[in-house]
This record gives structure tokens, sequence and C-alpha cells, in this order.
């Protein structure tokens, strides 16, 4: 397993990359800080068993829902498809069990472009995540969370999945055959006679 902040490699072969995310530190220390005033205001109060109660898992739910998510990314070029699966606690708890993991799968072959792109984090200013841009022109967040750690880490896993699947050479392929068309169609004189005629005409 090698850790790269913004996610971990389980494992990485020549066919397959499998990557994975838990809740950070922030997440169980909030979960934690909730939970703690849930209990101790149920414990300090004078009400019935009932409000305790209420108290307490009112408070948990509430942890719960702040905390991030389970998240993994599986690139598998044999079979030629990304899938992005997403698990989360609060999910599991409050839809009884039967809709706790999201799964989405993509046609690798339709992946253009691997991106690191800024979002807004509510209270803790900026945090960085990587976008998945198709040539459908839909584009998905590696994962549903951004991270709240430096840029750099979030381009190292940017970079590791363009080495794999081999971006940067189907790129540097797409620019050579735009830049191609246009020259051909710069010395293309079939287009200015035509218009040319037309204008006669």
């Amino acid at each position: 397993m090698c850790k790269m902040g913004y996610m971990q490699v389980e494992e990485h072969t020549t066919n397959m990359l499998h990557l994975k995310r838990s809740p950070g530190i922030r997440s169980w220390s909030l979960l934690i800080g909730i939970a703690s005033i849930g209990l101790a205001a149920a414990y300090y109060s004078s009400d019935s068993i009932l409000w305790k109660l209420f108290y307490m898992t009112g408070c948990l739910f509430v942890a719960m829902q702040n905390m991030e998510e389970w998240e993994e990314a599986v690139f598998d070029k044999t079979k030629k498809v990304i899938e992005l699966k997403t698990f989360s606690l609060y999910a599991l708890i409050l839809t009884m069990c039967r809709r706790g993991q999201e799964k989405v799968v993509m046609d690798m072959r339709h992946l253009r472009d691997v991106c690191v792109q800024e979002e807004k984090v509510r209270y803790l200013g900026k945090g960085y995540l990587l976008v998945l841009r198709l040539a459908t022109g839909f584009s998905y967040p590696l994962t549903q969370s951004a991270t709240m750690g430096g840029r750099s880490d979030v381009e190292a896993v940017a970079s590791l999945l363009k080495r794999f699947l081999g971006l940067e050479e189907l790129q540097c392929r797409w620019e050579q055959e735009e830049e191609a068309v246009r020259e051909e169609d710069e010395l293309d004189p079939s287009t200015d006679s035509e218009e040319e005629g037309d204008s006669v005409q």
C-alpha cells in the first residue's frame, strides 16, 4: 500500500490501478466531538430517558452526516472500465442497509483528461480534487470530497493516473492531428476558389 495524501494506492500493476480513500482525522474528530456533545447533554440533563436518547441519536446522526465517505477508484485496462465506488455510513444506517454503497461504471476508452479542480470547502476554505473528463462531455469527480492538504498531493495522483493510462501520449497525438488538419485547411486552395466563384456569381 502506497500513501499519497489524497488517495492510497492499494494495487498498481500493468493492467490494474486501485485507489482508495478513507475518512481522515478531521472526520473522526468531528464525529467524536459532536457525539460527545450529545452524550454530555444526555448525562447532565434532568429530562426523561426518551429525551436523553433523542439528544444522543440526534447528535450522532449529525456527526455521521458531516463525515467523509469511504471511496475507491478502480482502473482496469483488461475490462476497459473505470469503477468509482462510494460507501457512506450515514446512507447505510438511514436506508436500513439497502443503499450504503454507490457505484459508477465508465468506459475507459472515453476518458480524455484528468485535471485538478479547486473547490470551496464549507467553513474550511479551499480544497482540491481530481476530475475525470470524458469525450462524451461529462465530467466525474474522482472523489466526492476535496482534500484540505496541499495541491501537490492531488497533482501526484493525477500524474500517476496519466502515466498509467497513457493520457499524455494520447493528448500529444490529438494535438498533432489537430495541427495537421489546420495546416491542410490552410494549404488547400479549393476552399478559397469556391468562395471566389460564389462571389462572382
